[in-house]
């Protein structure tokens, strides 16, 4: 005996709910991407030229984070410049020291020079040295000092 033909709506509900499915499963991928930073493993390995105090380099610099930065990361590197709450993600907070301490300073130069939506790329708008002196401005503000390189033997 033949099976039964579906009727029509069965089908049509079908198609909507894969439909559904494949629209929810783009999004999340979407809002996992947006919030997800792509740092090649090599910028780990950099190492900060400068061989500025964190303290000396937040008093050279701290006109310039003050004019391109604070707008979203706050004058003192708190995530709540007056645009913060405009963007999602929202800014990072610059004093998590927590957070900051497992990141390097290549790491860092490689976030400010590259940007990554909402956070503009920084690469053609400061100089290489101005970029390491923002990296040594974070240090300040969450009084954290750089991870170890990774494969770097532990000093005793």
């Amino acid at each position: 005996m033949p099976a039964p033909k579906q009727p029509k709506s069965s089908r049509t509900a079908a198609i909507l709910l894969v439909i559904l499915f494949v629209l929810a499963a783009y999004f999340a991928y979407i809002a996992f991407i947006r919030n997800t930073w792509s740092i090649p493993p090599e910028a780990r390995l950099v190492k900060n030229p400068l061989a500025l105090e964190p303290s000396v380099a937040a008093k050279q610099i701290l006109p310039v984070y003050l004019d391109k930065c604070s707008e979203c990361h706050g004058e003192t590197g708190q995530g709540n410049g007056p645009q913060a709450k405009m963007y999602d993600p929202r800014p990072r907070m610059l004093t998590d020291a927590p957070h900051l301490a497992t990141v390097t300073d290549g790491e860092l130069f490689y976030v400010i020079s590259e940007g990554h939506k909402p956070m503009p790329s920084y690469r053609k708008k400061l100089t290489e040295e101005q970029r390491w002196e923002l990296v040594l401005l974070v240090r300040a503000f969450s009084h954290t000092v750089p991870p170890p390189a990774p494969g770097a033997q532990p000093s005793k």
